[in-house]
């Protein structure tokens, strides 16, 4: 069992170290964006109107790609104070509840943002003049890869020897195994 936990765990820091590194090369380039965006208005007179609208699905895709590193380091909200005194076998089980609640939660935002890029295809951008769908596509590939992380570190809370000390150290590698 222990096996599984620890493959759990590889796996889960594997696809954290990948959707790490595409929020890092979004950021870049949303920073070299608004950099450009302020040289145009205010620096070079030029009109260059397409920084606004990039730099905001820029942000948008990092933010929502982000959210599945917080589920690998359980770093989102949670109540320390009182997880922290729980006995091993109800941390373990609130661990693992919480896992499933929001896998349900995430495979739902999956599962109608299908949807809702679908939709988006249909309908334009106003500068770029591309569907709106590709924008769009960020909200179901962010709740995919939060399913797959709270798969993979459901996985690793159930079959782990101990239940997690605390809420943000179930993967990260603070005092596990």
């Amino acid at each position: 069992m222990r096996s599984i936990a620890k493959s759990s765990k590889i796996w889960s820091l594997r696809v954290n170290w990948l959707v790490e590194r595409v929020c890092v090369f979004l950021l870049v380039v949303l920073v070299l964006d608004v950099w450009l965006g302020v040289l145009a208005r205010y620096v070079i007179p030029l009109p260059m109107t397409f920084t606004e609208e990039l730099a905001r699905y820029l942000m948008i895709w990092m933010a929502l790609l982000a959210v599945s590193s917080g589920i690998a380091h359980r770093e989102h909200i949670g109540v320390e104070f009182v997880f922290s005194r729980l006995p091993d076998r109800v941390r373990r089980f609130l661990a693992v509840s919480f896992d499933i609640v929001a896998f349900i939660f995430f495979f739902a935002l999956f599962w109608y943002g299908i949807g809702f890029a679908e939709r988006g295809f249909s309908r334009m951008t106003m500068i770029y003049a591309m569907p709106k769908g590709y924008p769009f596509a960020g909200v179901p590939l962010a709740a995919f890869m939060a399913c797959v992380q709270l798969l993979l570190i459901g996985v690793h809370d159930y079959f782990s020897d101990h239940a997690p000390e605390t809420t943000g150290a179930a993967i990260a590698g603070q005092k596990e195994e």
